[in-house]
């Protein structure tokens, strides 16, 4: 893999987003919009916790949903979008160069972790300056988490993609694969009361790690060793996905 060449590709990549606006939209205001609407949802119930000085239920689902938010985002646009580069003969063209594949995975990996960071902080904004969102742990530390399970959707949707032969298919990998890691996280109920299978599969899913690292920021003011640990592995199980992808990854799709 060559830095030259992987840095060429992601500039690449950020070049053509750039003038994505639909795609640049879907990701900064797609999580916004849902953001507001969660907030209203449960407005009644937090404004009554805060009077009491308790954490509202926004503070938990909201911090929560800042990291659940980029992890499918990116999992859908990056799946249709090497798809994409797949059907429409780019990806094939490109393998005749010097690009080895992993140079595009993880240039991939590169372009679209930039666009997760502004993503992640234009959240943040407006779930902790707009909502009032209240977490013990440090704002950094969120947002940083916010990027790394953007980076896991990334990579896992990069990986599945090679799987699909139509963008149809790539889509449906959403409720295969995305889906139920949101359903065992914790978000919807907490691991610990959740069946004795179910609780081995949520420990194999990697957003479950991530789900766990963000409740730590909320719960500690400073950063824990088993919050670090959680973010190790989201990029470890990251990194394996795009080495995965790049071992599978297929010139073109038939």
């Amino acid at each position: 893999m060559s830095a030259r060449i992987l840095f060429s590709t992601a500039a690449r990549i950020l070049t053509q987003l750039r003038h994505d606006r639909r795609t640049i939209g879907l990701v900064i205001m797609v999580p916004l919009v849902l953001l507001t609407l969660i907030y209203y949802l449960f407005e009644k119930q937090t404004a009554a916790s805060r009077a009491l000085h308790l954490p509202g239920i926004f503070d938990h689902i909201g911090l929560i949903l800042l990291g659940l938010f980029p992890f499918a985002l990116m999992f859908l646009i990056t799946s249709i979008a090497m798809l994409r580069e797949r059907t429409s003969g780019t990806l094939e063209r490109l393998l005749t160069t010097p690009l080895h594949k992993p140079d595009l995975l993880f240039g991939y990996g590169l372009a679209f972790g930039v666009l997760a960071a502004v993503q992640a902080v234009v959240a943040a904004g407006l779930a902790y300056w707009v909502f009032d969102l209240t977490t013990t742990g440090a704002v950094w530390l969120v947002i940083m988490f916010a990027v790394a399970d953007a980076i896991l959707g990334m990579a896992l949707g990069l990986f599945f993609s090679a799987f699909a032969r139509s963008e149809f298919q790539a889509v449906q990998f959403m409720p295969a694969v995305v889906f139920p890691q949101i359903f065992l996280c914790g978000l919807v109920a907490p691991r610990d009361q959740m069946a004795d299978w179910m609780h081995a599969l949520s420990t194999a899913m990697p957003l479950t790690y991530a789900v766990q690292g963000l409740q730590e920021i909320g719960m500690n003011p400073d950063p824990t060793g088993l919050m670090w640990r959680d973010l190790g592995i989201v990029l470890g199980c990251a990194v394996l996905a795009l080495g995965l992808g790049a071992a599978t990854l297929r010139r073109r799709t038939d």
